[in-house]
């Protein structure tokens, strides 16, 4: 599977990321060894979506970080 998943930190900042082993990757995050995320403080998963295509895994998680998607993101998914 692939997923899709939103982090949110105890400031209320919001990271956006794609990987094939959520459980793994929400670790690495933790554990701060994710570069873009290690600035964040308690990191929270607050939504996912898994996929079986990687193509649209990847195109919605691009979807989520451009324009309308940020939008999208707030309104429906966080």
């Amino acid at each position: 599977m692939h997923y899709v998943y939103i982090l949110r930190d105890d400031d209320g900042d919001v990271y956006k990321g794609y990987s094939d082993n959520l459980k793994k990757r929400l670790q690495y995050h933790k554990s701060g060894d994710v570069q873009s995320t290690r600035k964040y403080k308690d990191l929270k998963l607050i939504w996912f979506c898994a996929f079986r295509d990687k193509k649209r895994a990847l195109d919605f998680e691009k979807y989520l970080k451009e324009g309308s998607g940020h939008a999208f993101a707030r309104k429906r998914l966080i």
